[in-house]
């Protein structure tokens, strides 16, 4: 570990990454960890993070995954994230596709996020059972979890979100999310610190995405409540079924019942 590292932010996010792994038993002795790398500042942020000494984790062994989508017209960032990975002696699998592409193309107008994740998930499980990773760990923090609330909520008619540790597969794997107890803006904020070679996303739906709004209209609420996240990010764990107008599952509708089991596959919607 280099000295840049030892700083006040780097020890804070370490002790709330490690809190996170332990409280869900993300990774145990002898783990192979898949990283997601997109190269944004999460992932390069995750990345390194859990590349450091831990403390309270077991041992275990990273394999770092970038899944270019082929919104580069050229292989500048691409080549820059592939150095960065190799001098950092990383153990990682580097691939070009055209996901991006053909997620915004006519044969998929309606909703491009939803095939773009699914695809690249689908990459991600495949290059995991390849290096023989029982851990899939995607950089998706505190903010990230209270979206994707607020986005099932308003556009799925559901109250679900990320979950901190996911089994997959029949348990045969499980997507982690270490970040999961720390806010955007500190991940950020260390990526900045460490100078990563930070991949500009290049694609053409987030500036508009649904993400996108739900991110800025929690911005205009927390100008009234500066903790409006934190406090739905509490009420999460303080859920009372008994004040929630639901049906019970046994009275559910079987088409309810069977929309349960195909959106546990773990795919961001």
């Amino acid at each position: 570990m280099t000295d840049i590292k030892r700083t006040r932010l780097f020890y804070h996010l370490k002790k709330w990454i490690e809190k996170a792994v332990m409280d869900y038993r993300m990774i145990e002795k002898g783990d192979r960890v898949l990283v997601g790398v997109s190269g944004g500042a999460d992932s390069l942020a995750l990345l390194d993070l859990l590349n450091s000494p831990m403390v309270f984790v077991p041992e275990f062994h990273l394999v770092a995954v970038h899944i270019d989508l082929g919104f580069e017209e050229d292989s500048a960032g691409y080549d820059r994230l592939d150095r960065f990975l190799k001098e950092g002696g990383y153990d990682c699998v580097l691939e070009r596709t055209e996901i991006g592409p053909l997620s915004h193309s006519a044969y998929n107008k309606k909703n491009p996020c939803f095939l773009c994740s699914r695809l690249r998930r689908k990459r991600l499980f495949e290059i995991a059972q390849e290096k023989g990773c029982n851990r899939i760990a995607l950089a998706h923090h505190q903010d990230d979890i209270i979206e994707t609330l607020l986005i099932n909520m308003f556009y799925g008619r559901e109250i679900s979100t990320m979950m901190p540790d996911q089994p997959i597969f029949g348990g045969t794997k499980h997507i982690i999310r270490p970040l999961a107890y720390i806010r955007e803006e500190l991940v950020k904020k260390y990526s900045r610190e460490r100078e990563f070679p930070i991949l500009e996303s290049a694609c053409p739906t987030g500036p508009v995405s649904r993400r996108r709004y739900i991110k800025d209209l929690l911005n205009q609420l927390e100008r009234d409540n500066k903790d409006i996240r934190a406090n739905i990010f509490k009420a999460m764990g303080h859920v009372k079924m008994d004040y929630l107008p639901g049906l019970p599952a046994s009275r559910r509708p079987v088409s309810d019942r069977m929309e349960m089991v195909v959106n546990d596959c773990g795919l961001d919607r």
